[in-house]
């Protein structure tokens, strides 16, 4: 069983969260809207929490739940409240045409939350690569990336707590390509596959 906080309160929030609270994790949300924040942890049940708007958070592992340009400014703001987390980011900095990432250089926000996050914490991407209608009722592989193996590995038994197979694409310049990866979904979603019902994985073969 791991220990989670939630930072945010939207549709990703309350999925994964869903997904948490069914696998036996301890959850705690956290939300600037606190009436949100308390009204999603007990829609959530199995004992979820409210934590305050940057208090530090109860959970071993923080997830950002929100959208790209607010994750690095938050977690900034929350400061040295999360030494010794491990900071989980989901986003995706999709440009407006949704044909390439926000940012021009080959970095990420992972890594961007990296060079403001406390000495001590340690930053995970993962999840981004997913619909949330398909995690809300499929089993997907979860990509993720990170430079801290024992971080890492708490968040891959966390993954596997929602029955999902974690995959440890390598370290956090690897989220730069995650991020590429959450683009080709949405170019799949709309072209050659046509809808949102599938995910990208990984198929093992044998001789």
């Amino acid at each position: 069983m791991s220990s989670i906080t939630l930072i945010g309160t939207g549709n990703m929030a309350r999925t994964i969260g869903t997904l948490a609270v069914a696998g036996g994790n301890t959850v705690e949300v956290m939300g600037r809207n606190r009436a949100k924040a308390d009204a999603l942890a007990e829609a959530l049940g199995g004992g979820a929490t409210t934590g305050r708007w940057g208090d530090v958070p109860a959970g071993d592992i923080v997830i950002t739940a929100l959208l790209y340009d607010g994750v690095v400014p938050v977690v900034a703001e929350y400061g040295d409240t999360l030494a010794g987390k491990v900071i989980v980011d989901i986003s995706n900095p999709f440009n407006t045409t949704f044909d390439g990432l926000a940012h021009s250089e080959e970095t990420s926000i992972a890594q961007r939350v990296a060079e403001v996050a406390p000495a001590g914490t340690s930053v995970v991407k993962a999840f981004n690569t997913i619909f949330r209608n398909v995690l809300e009722k499929g089993r997907p592989d979860v990509f993720m990336a990170g430079d801290n193996a024992q971080a890492k590995a708490a968040v891959a038994k966390f993954v596997e707590s929602l029955g999902l197979r974690p995959l440890d694409v390598g370290g956090l310049t690897m989220a730069h390509w995650l991020e590429g990866m959450g683009l080709v979904t949405v170019g799949l979603a709309g072209n050659g596959v046509g809808h949102w019902d599938f995910a990208l994985g990984a198929d093992e073969f044998t001789a």
